[in-house]
């Protein structure tokens, strides 16, 4: 069996400063293999530079992911040049900086990891996700002999998330949504051995919205105008997935959510 620890979106200061402090403590204490994080909010609530990257990465992720705010640090695109394990999303058009994919050498064995942007309510307007998944879940498990796929679907809707998870259902190992940043309680394994989650919540403060500070939020639903959205600060609330993988078929065999607050330096 090949456990694999997947967190969600990462925002700001106070939840990579979490994550980093937590991580090596969470993998040992919850036996973990391979980490998997999403780190598209992490640099100030707005995608992430390649020192949080790198940051992360020395605190043991495997593979950073990310989303439609991948671009929002200038930065980063010269990094993703270079480095595999920060993806972007798969479903760019052929030519875009980065990578959408990656296999990397694990004790027990290959993990691929692809990351994926849905179309619905999302911007910018990528490729079919669908199309894009498939083909590439296939060319990992035939040429790169991977048989342990996770994938991010960094999408808004339920809808979509849970048609991508039937979709590929058999074809990957597991099927995990991000985006929304409110972890759901749909855990579960497709008949043909997929997990599945819609959303796995975000590292983030636990008093927010959305890991932001919770006025300025509230001022603009009723003025309808315009206003910063600073990170809020305080107690952070870790949230992600476990998925156990059989690493000799790439089925899952358990999912089930992680859950854990972090309160300045007391878990």
């Amino acid at each position: 069996m090949l456990r694999i620890l997947f967190l969600g979106d990462i925002v700001g200061e106070p939840g990579r400063k979490a994550v980093i402090s937590r991580l090596k403590v969470i993998k040992k204490e919850e036996n973990v293999d391979f980490i998997i994080a999403n780190g598209e909010n992490a640099a100030a609530g707005r995608g992430i530079t390649p020192k949080i990257a790198i940051d992360l990465m020395r605190a043991g992720v495997a593979v950073i992911t990310s989303g439609d705010h991948i671009w929002d640090q200038q930065e980063i695109v010269e990094f993703m040049e270079i480095e595999p394990r920060m993806l972007r999303p798969i479903n760019y058009p052929e030519g875009t900086v980065g990578f959408g994919s990656i296999v990397l050498e694990t004790s027990k064995g290959k993990v691929g990891v692809i990351n994926a942007q849905g179309r619905s309510f999302m911007q910018p307007p990528l490729e079919n996700p669908f199309l894009a998944v498939e083909a590439e879940a296939h060319r990992i498990r035939e040429e790169e002999g991977a048989k342990v796929i996770f994938l991010d679907f960094h999408a808004e809707t339920t809808s979509e998330k849970i048609a991508m998870g039937r979709s590929v259902d058999g074809l990957v190992s597991a099927v995990v949504g991000t985006h929304t940043h409110v972890q759901t309680a749909d855990e579960q394994i497709f008949p043909s051995g997929t997990a599945f989650l819609c959303d796995a919540g975000m590292c983030g403060p636990l008093e927010s919205v959305l890991g932001r500070e919770v006025e300025p939020i509230i001022e603009r639903f009723k003025t309808s105008t315009p206003r910063r959205f600073p990170v809020a600060k305080g107690s952070v609330g870790i949230r992600g997935v476990v998925v156990d993988v059989d690493e000799a078929t790439g089925k899952a065999l358990e999912i089930r959510r992680f859950s854990e607050d972090f309160r300045g330096g007391e878990a």
